[in-house]
Order: C-alpha cells, then structure tokens, then sequence
C-alpha cells in the first residue's frame, strides 16, 4: 500500500490517495446536506415532491390521472423509496446526502480527465471539487429536488461518455444510454444536454471519423425509444409530452431577451476586461497558436522571460475571484455577497466558450474530451431557462467547477510546465469554499420562506423524523395532522390551499383532488374550474393555511380560489394555522 522514496520516507500511493480523496469528498458533502436537513425543511417543495410521490406510490399514474408539468424520475424514485421503505422522511436525507457525496465525487473524476495531461492535474482536481462540499448537489436546496437529481446524472452520463470514448462497444452504447436519463429529471436541462451530445457524436462521427461514436448513438435512439415506449404503455406519450413540453413551455420558458439577461451583469464588463488583460500578459496568444510549440514562451518571444508581467497577468486573471472573496469583509448584507459570488457564473460561462474553442484551434482534432464544455455549457443553459442565473445554479454548481477545469485545461495545456494552472485553482477553491460555506449557511437562496431566529421545532410524528424548521410551523402542522386523524374519515377527499404541507406522505391518505400544490406552474385550472371538480370528486374538506412558511401567496388568484371553493363549505374549526371547512 505504501512506496518508498529514496530517502526512505514513506508516501501513499495513487491508488490509496485516490480512495482517500474521494471518501473526504463525498463525507463532507453528505454532512453537510445533514447538516442542512437537520435546521430547516422547505415545506412548500417538499410537499409537491413527497406528496406526489406518495400518490404515485399507492398506484396513482402521473399525465393520466392528474397533471405534472415536471419529467417523472425525481418522483418515481421518491416514490419507489417509500414502497420499498415506507414514510420516513429521514430515508430521503440518506437518499440526498448519498446523491450529493456521489455528485461530488464524480465531478472531481470528470474534472480529472478534463485536466489530463496537465502538470499537477491530481491536485489541481482536488482544488476544484472542493468548493462542491459546500455548494454541490443538494447542499443549497435540503430537500429532494429535479434540478440537483438531474445534475447528478448528467454527471453520471458525461463520465460515462468520457469513459467509453477510447473503448466504444458495449461500453459507448451503455453511456449513450446514460445520456437519455437527464432528459427524463428534467426537461429543460436534460434536452439541451442530449441534444449537444448527439450533435458532438455526429461531429466525432463525420468529422472526426471516430466510428466508435455510433456506439454511443446506438445508445441513444436505444435509450429513447425505450422511454418512450414506457411512456406509451403507462401514462401516455402523448399525455406526457401535453403536460412536460407543452404545458410546462406555457407557463415557465421565458424569453430569449430575458435569457440573455444574465449577460447584462455591470461586473461582468469590468471582470471580462481583467481576464481578456490578464491572458495577454501571461502569452494566452501561445494557447490558440496553431503552431505545436510545447512551450508558451516560444510562441509569445519575450513573455515567458518576463516574470513580473506574469505575475501581473496571474493577478488579473485572479482579480475577479478576490474581489469575490474581499465581499465578505466588504458588505454585511447576505444578499450583496450571494449577488458578488453569483457574478462569476456568467463570466466563467464566456471564459469557459472561448477557452474551449482556443483548445480545438490549438490540437486541430476532435475529441470527446474537447467537446464536452460545449456539452456542460448546453446544460447550464438550459439549466437557466427556468429562473434565469440568479435562481438556477442551487444544484448546478458541479458544471461550473468542470468548466473551470476546462478552462485551466487551455491554460495548462499551453503551458505544460508553468505554475499558471495550479495558481488559479488554488484561488477559484479557497474563494469558493469561503464563500461558498457563507451562502449556504446564510440560507440567501431560501430567502423566499421564513426562517425566522429561534430554537429548530421538529415534529412529533415518527413519519417526519428528520424534519425540523424554525417558527411555528412544524408544530402546527402536527396539530393538523392530529386534527385529521381524529375527525376526518380516511376515505373523504380533502382539498388544501395552498398545499404547503406534506399532508398526503405524513398521513398516507389518498389524493382525491387533481391538483395538491396549487401554483400557476403546476396548476391548471381556474378557481371555478377548481370548485367544478371539487364538486365532482365529492370533497369534503377544505383546509385553508393561514400561517404560510412562504414570504408571498404563491399564487395571483388564491384569494378569488379560497373565496369560490369556500362558498360550498362552512367552517368548524379554526387551528392555530389552518382552518377547516367541510362542505
């Protein structure tokens, strides 16, 4: 297990260092994600994901027996996790924090290979992933998320690809397979993602004349055409794609102007400027020179001799990451300083365009490996179609840390043996682990509900162990599920507005009603349209939420939908955070 250097001192070995790296890896990412589930649960999301895997697991079928505007794998597992284990909420922590050390861990083998061939890659891959302990799947959001899923196998899929791109065979078909999941967690990332790895076999496949590359096609139209299969014969193919592409298109996908927005950032100009000098003085001309020349210097005469020059350029190129980190002693304000360290996203997008473009000018061939910051650069785009930059990289952060990898791949691979490389993933980790840590820990991205100083209230009820909040909410939650157990009949409809709670997975009661959340992106009727089906569906009950754990009504027409729906019931009793109607 151990070598001997000639001085006699021991060291660990590649592959004991390796296991090592990955076990701290993946155990600071699952304690954190523990950690987070531990002091604050997000009632509003978990009810839509538990809730609608809970119906789905006593048989319910999504797209034909009520509507989802999400693709179904994050609530098939969900729901698969309590048929196989029943309600417990804590199984789901286990299910996030094993996902999250997982995704973590993956991205650092990804960045790895990215690096490859670059001096100092082990570490400098290390450096990286880091960060992603902090800020990897599921460590913004603490609850069972698409998003964070659909990431991880992303990861999963652009592992695989890079794995089999030597061998092909039954290996590239398997990871062609693997590109098809995503699309199947979540539409708006997973299509963009497959449709720029097919685009990239084609390319490998005409261009390159990689024939291995229709091993991974095969795997792909193999892939698809079983899930569409699957589709067919359960909910419906075209139930699915009315509720997924079309539906979901109406009421979430914005326009190109508003996409285009996250590059209209005042930082991003002056941030730019600082990379576009800090390259030129450091010879970033040596990186897109067609010529084969090893070394930087010889192509750029007179920069590799001028030390201080470069040492300028590193500190330009450095210059956006320390502003970043300087933000926590500047501003006060956890709003300010999530708004600083957002601003990297776009500029490291750009960078990371340009870099991988300046890498296909200097080797003059295709590869896989050359190709997947286009790839990662698809998803992260589509990753931005639902809540733009500010509000959808909670469970992306692994592609941006491959797509600095990549850049420093451009950079390294100029440079073989500079110092270049490693300076700057020394910065990028300690400017993200520090601010990473604060941005997850300020809760800044759950800043749209309460969560209010004071003590962590947990439920009483052994099927939300693992739950806590602070405020009232938990508690009162527990008295309506007291409350429920006593006067409602088990086999009487209930209708709860807006649906912030888990009410179906704590209870196991059945869902009677089409819609359980009753936002405009997942709500597709009208608040007399609603008071149709409630009459028809018979239901008894009405329980409205008083006490909302959101800091705004989720929906424009709650009001006009309580006062239609309560019309028909009358009230009997008033909790301390819900009352209840029964018709």
């Amino acid at each position: 297990m151990h070598a001997v250097t000639a001085g006699g001192d021991a060291r660990i070995d590649w592959k004991q260092r390796d296991w090592l790296a990955a076990a701290g890896l993946f155990a600071a990412t699952a304690a954190v994600i523990v950690w987070q589930n531990a002091h604050v649960a997000v009632l509003w999301d978990l009810a839509y994901v538990l809730d609608t895997a809970a119906r789905i697991a006593l048989g319910q079928m999504p797209y034909r027996d009520f509507p989802l505007v999400h693709a179904p794998l994050t609530f098939l597992v969900q729901a698969a996790i309590i048929r196989l284990m029943g309600r417990a909420y804590w199984h789901h922590v286990v299910y996030m924090a094993a996902t999250g050390g997982a995704g973590t861990v993956l991205a650092w083998r990804i960045a790895l290979r990215l690096l490859e061939g670059v001096r100092g890659a082990w570490w400098m891959g290390l450096m990286i992933a880091a960060p992603l302990t902090v800020l990897g799947i599921y460590c913004v959001f603490p609850f069972p998320s698409y998003d964070c899923d659909c990431c991880f196998w992303i990861l999963v899929a652009v592992w695989a690809l890079l794995r089999a791109e030597p061998a092909g065979g039954l290996r590239g078909f398997a990871a062609g397979v693997l590109a098809c999941v995503p699309v199947f967690f979540k539409q708006n990332m997973g299509l963009p993602f497959l449709a720029a790895v097919v685009v990239a076999a084609v390319l490998l496949l005409i261009v390159g004349r990689n024939r291995l590359q229709a091993h991974n096609l095969a795997g792909v139209g193999a892939g698809m055409c079983g899930a569409l299969l699957a589709l067919h014969f359960t909910a419906g193919t075209g139930n699915y794609l009315h509720w997924t592409i079309r539906f979901a298109s109406q009421r979430r996908l914005p326009g190109l102007p508003l996409m285009a927005g996250v590059y209209r950032d005042p930082n991003l100009l002056w941030m730019l400027g600082c990379v576009a000098a800090g390259a030129l003085l450091v010879g970033w001309a040596g990186v897109v020179s067609h010529a084969g020349a090893k070394d930087a210097a010889r192509r750029v005469p007179g920069v590799g001799r001028r030390m201080p020059a470069k040492a300028a350029g590193f500190l330009l190129l450095a210059a956006p990451f320390l502003w970043t980190l300087a933000s926590l002693f500047v501003y006060d304000d956890a709003d300010e300083r999530s708004d600083v360290l957002l601003a990297l996203w776009p500029l490291l997008l750009a960078v990371a365009a340009v870099a991988a473009v300046a890498v296909l000018l200097r080797e003059r061939r295709l590869t896989l490996r050359l190709l997947a910051p286009f790839i990662l650069l698809a998803a992260v785009h589509g990753a931005l179609l639902s809540q733009q930059l500010w509000g959808s990289t909670y469970g992306i952060w692994p592609l941006l840390a491959l797509l600095f990898a990549a850049i420093l791949a451009a950079f390294g691979g100029g440079e073989p043996r500079g110092l270049l490389a490693p300076g700057l993933a020394a910065v990028f980790s300690v400017t993200l682990v520090a601010c990473g840590a604060f941005y997850t820990a300020s809760e800044e991205r759950l800043s749209y509900v309460q969560i209010p100083d004071g003590p962590v209230m947990r439920s009483g009820f052994p099927e939300l162990v693992g739950m806590a909040a602070p405020g009232p909410w938990m508690p009162e939650f527990d008295e309506l599920l007291r409350y429920a157990a006593e006067k409602i009949p088990p086999r009487d409809g209930i209708v709860l507005i807006p649906g912030e709670d888990p009410f179906y997975f704590a209870t196991g009661r059945s869902p009677q009603f089409p819609v359980l959340l009753f936002d405009p992106t997942t709500n597709p009727y009208s608040p007399e349209q609603a008071a149709a089906l409630a009459r028809e569906r018979e239901i008894h009950w009405l329980i409205i939420k008083r006490d909302l754990q959101l800091r705004a009504d989720p929906a424009p027409d709650t009001a006009v939908l309580r006062q239609t729906l309560s019309a028909e019931f009358r009230l009997v009793d008033r909790l301390r955070g819900y009352d209840v109607y029964r018709r």
